[in-house]
């Protein structure tokens, strides 16, 4: 407890120092990569792609995502029980909250009342109600065997679907009361969780295999695979409602999937070991991903499918964010009016 506690003080030290070298007129947006294995975040200038700066944090921060009013990017510390606040754009410390347990993957329900934090290795969905900014409230702690991964929600924010990679299941889970729903067997080490346009179907990545299945959620059953590459694992959305891309850790190429016809359309090759966690810029042209066994974030030119751009980070590189990005999610409603101009859905 004690050395935790030096460590968070140490981060907040860290912010009147961001504060006074950079201010918003001039900064610009920061790419945001979580060193998971080095227990700190690397930012880097997206225009220049030259790393800033490389700051501690809590241990093994896994995965990364903006508050709903995306005035703060959280970053979920899984093994240092604790989630830390940055700001979206500079990348500066904001503040902490601890006694957060195990948020190895973390998410906001699309109606913003959820909060919901994936605790890998103590067996557990822990479901917190959500007021806005910081305020979290731990509402229900549903044990899950074993290791709950990723996560999607439904568009009307009444199941978030949760895989377990050790069991080879998918979970549903029913946020307004709080209950399992059920579970079905999907294949090996499921891993990314992806809900096409209309909420039609699910898609898993098999981590240990080379596909990616098919689920009809409703019916609770498994249409197909989708082969893709050795150690499917995650999805980033190609924000144009057709495509979706899916990282293969041990092929070393990245997948482009139709969630329309179901099929694959092609690969990105050339890349460095382990491309796991993707972010697009809002122009859609630039894909960014983590190389989680090279320590290294590439830059991938998706008009060519390049990889043009290779930047050294920590240990383990594992999240990754920006602000100006484009959409994330293909299966929500269109924004409402009020926020249409945000880089950033759910």
């Amino acid at each position: 407890m004690r050395r935790r506690f030096l460590r968070n003080a140490a981060c907040l030290a860290l912010a009147p120092w961001f504060a006074r070298s950079a201010s918003a007129a001039d900064d610009p947006n920061r790419v945001v990569v979580l060193d998971s294995a080095s227990a700190s975040v690397t930012l880097i200038d997206q225009t220049t792609r030259r790393p800033l700066r490389t700051f501690a944090v809590g241990k093994e921060p896994h995965h990364l995502m903006a508050t709903p009013d995306n005035r703060l990017l959280i970053v979920a510390n899984a093994i240092g029980d604790s989630l830390l606040f940055l700001d979206p754009s500079s990348g500066a410390p904001e503040g902490w909250l601890p006694n957060i347990e195990d948020p190895y993957q973390i998410g906001f329900s699309p109606d913003q009342r959820w909060f919901v934090a994936n605790c890998l290795r103590l067996n557990r969905v822990d479901l917190y109600t959500y007021s806005g900014g910081r305020d979290l409230r731990l509402a229900k702690r549903l044990p899950l065997q074993a290791w709950p991964s990723h996560m999607a929600f439904g568009a009307d924010s009444q199941l978030v679907f949760v895989s377990l990679q050790q069991s080879n299941e998918l979970a549903a889970i029913h946020l307004p009361t709080q209950t399992l729903l059920w579970t079905l067997e999907v294949g090996d080490a499921p891993a990314g969780v992806w809900l096409t346009p209309g909420d039609r179907v699910l898609l898993v990545a098999l981590t240990g295999s080379n596909a990616v299945v098919v689920v009809d959620w409703r019916n609770r059953r498994v249409l197909g695979r989708i082969v893709t590459g050795d150690a499917a694992h995650n999805f980033r959305s190609m924000a144009d409602g057709r495509h979706v891309l899916v990282s293969n850790r041990i092929s070393d190429t990245i997948s482009i999937l139709d969630m329309q016809s179901l099929q694959k359309v092609a690969d990105i090759g050339g890349l460095r070991p382990g491309p796991d966690d993707m972010e697009l810029s809002a122009d859609r042209r630039w894909l960014w991903t983590t190389f989680r066994f090279d320590r290294t974030v590439g830059v991938i030119d998706l008009p060519s499918r390049k990889l043009v751009d290779v930047i050294g980070v920590g240990d383990s590189p594992h999240g990754i964010y920006f602000r100006d990005r484009a959409p994330f999610y293909d299966n929500l409603p269109p924004l409402s009016p009020a926020v249409a101009g945000s880089p950033l859905r759910g």
